[in-house]
């Protein structure tokens, strides 16, 4: 006989063993399921006269399951969602946040994008895990961010791209592209590196930037509607573009070079600036200087000429007059400026006549005269006051 149908024995009464009595349920014990449908089939029972195998019963079975399959259309759109609803797999309309219907499952059924939400790419750049702080290390991620300039440079450009799903795109959003984050992150990358392609890297480095952002944005936007995707790119945001670490120095130097150069170009430029019209001026005075000498020879010479040729005409009509007159005219213009006089002492002129001598007269030149051969270290000479 076993150990526990003994009734008594070492161990006293009931079913014990040699090691003392068996394990005891701890708390209290679970529901039976047998129990429980048992239990839920009296009521049903109870519930549907006549039972549930009735005619009657079985209309209200599928009475309340046609209710709950009703109800199931029901659902709920969220702040930043929009609503997408297909029929029988088909696009059929949009519905804005709130509570909203459909037509059961299987004739209809929704899709929930986050349709009204900012999202953001980062190109270039990682955010650390856990925290909303930018790695803004050149070299985060420099499969990305490290591009080619139009004048064969190497730039370092980090920038951010803010996307959403357009107003009435969110069908083109669900169906046209299958990974809507690394589409915009390819295009994006894509529209940048065109971009800077086209560009050199100083107005990159200074002025250009808004210019950048403008292009890559409708660069983006233009390339994602070809595509219809239905997404819309609000901002494209540049971080500080930089060349690589690793040239940095070098790229300081050469733009350093470059600013002397054009320093020194632009003095060089200025000192043109002033000295060329000088030139230009001066050369235009003795033009100038030169074509009034030209013009005053010329009339001069005519002027001559004409009267060379009237004395010449008058000449021809009275040779003896007229020589008589141009030898007077000109012992006069010889001698109307000399300080001598000359007295005819032949044995045809008067005796006992007296000449005058404008002595008071004389007598200042004389001494002029003398005062200047002084100065120039010469001997005076004695006047000739007549002969």
């Amino acid at each position: 006989m076993p150990w526990k149908n003994q009734g008594g024995g070492p161990w006293g009464s009931g079913p014990k063993g040699p090691w003392g009595s068996g394990p005891q349920p701890v708390g209290p014990r679970p529901p039976d399921l047998e129990d429980l449908l048992r239990r839920g089939q009296d009521r049903l029972q109870q519930l549907l006269p006549g039972g549930y195998f009735s005619g009657l019963g079985l209309a209200l079975i599928l009475a309340g399951a046609l209710a709950i399959w009703a109800m199931s259309g029901f659902y709920r759109v969220q702040s930043e969602e929009l609503g997408v609803v297909l029929r029988f797999g088909k696009y059929v309309y949009d519905t804005q946040p709130g509570l909203r219907y459909h037509l059961p499952y299987p004739i209809e059924t929704v899709l929930l994008p986050k349709a009204l939400r900012v999202s953001t790419i980062n190109i270039g750049w990682m955010q650390t895990d856990g925290t909303a702080r930018r790695e803004r290390t050149p070299r985060d991620v420099p499969e990305e961010s490290l591009m080619l300039t139009g004048d064969e440079n190497i730039v370092d450009v980090e920038f951010t791209v803010f996307w959403r799903i357009k107003p009435n795109g969110a069908a083109d959003f669900l169906f046209n592209i299958q990974n809507p984050e690394g589409t915009v992150k390819a295009v994006a990358e894509s529209a940048m590196r065109e971009v800077i392609g086209h560009r050199d890297i100083q107005p990159i480095l200074t002025t250009a930037r808004e210019e950048v952002q403008t292009s890559v944005q409708e660069l983006m936007q233009k390339t994602l509607d070809r595509y219809g995707s239905g997404v819309l790119i609000q901002q494209v945001q540049l971080a500080p573009v930089n060349p690589p670490a690793q040239v940095v120095e070098a790229f300081n130097d050469v733009q350093n070079a470059k600013i002397d150069y054009e320093r020194l170009q632009n003095e060089a430029q200025t000192y043109a600036n002033r000295v060329v019209p000088d030139a230009r001026g001066r050369a235009a005075q003795i033009i100038q200087a030169a074509q009034g000498y030209k013009q005053q020879a010329v009339a001069e010479a005519k002027g001559q000429s004409a009267r060379f040729l009237k004395v010449y005409d008058q000449y021809v009509k009275a040779k003896d007059v007229t020589r008589e007159r141009i030898y007077l005219e000109t012992m006069e213009r010889v001698l109307g400026s000399s300080d001598k006089l000359i007295y005819d002492s032949g044995s045809g002129a008067a005796q006992g006549v007296v000449p005058y001598l404008p002595l008071n007269e004389l007598a200042p030149r004389r001494q002029a005269t003398t005062g200047q051969q002084v100065q120039q270290g010469q001997q005076p000479q004695p006047s000739g006051g007549t002969r």
